[in-house]
């Protein structure tokens, strides 16, 4: 009975989160660099962006584009960060000042990448991305044997 009633508690907990607090869950979790674990967060949460206010929206693709580019997913955080950025110029109250210094410089440093070698630059796979010359293995010279 008891474990029934634990179970019955935590469905009603979980039910009463609102995306707003759904979104600082996945906001502690980049803080404390657990980067998966906010990502699971943040990809659960895409779906319901739709009830977000401006700010939340502004976080949400600014935590989300930061959580990819720590990861490693290039492209997604370019993609995530310019939402953020195009938020936050509509509305320039939307981001905290160090956050847009961050995102700018982020995304500048992501841009660099594609202009230099398009998005495959971005891409994880690296059969995909431009192809770096290597240098071939130089033989050893074979000394005559006695």
């Amino acid at each position: 009975m008891r474990s029934v009633l634990a179970s019955l508690s935590l469905v009603l907990v979980t039910s009463c989160a609102t995306y707003h607090d759904v979104l600082m869950r996945g906001q502690l979790d980049y803080e404390k660099n657990d980067h998966e674990r906010a990502l699971a967060v943040f990809r659960a949460l895409e779906a319901d962006q739709s009830h977000f206010d401006v700010t939340e929206e502004a976080h949400y693709a600014y935590l989300r584009g930061m959580t990819d580019y720590r990861i490693g997913y290039r492209a997604d955080a370019r993609h995530w960060l310019m939402v953020a950025k195009a938020v936050d110029e509509k509305n320039p109250d939307a981001l905290p000042a160090d956050w847009k210094t961050r995102l700018n410089t982020t995304l500048k440093e992501l841009n660099e990448e594609v202009y230099g070698g398009g998005i495959a630059a971005l891409t994880n796979d690296k059969t995909k991305a431009p192809k770096e010359e290597t240098p071939k293995p130089v033989e050893k010279e074979k000394k005559d044997e006695p």
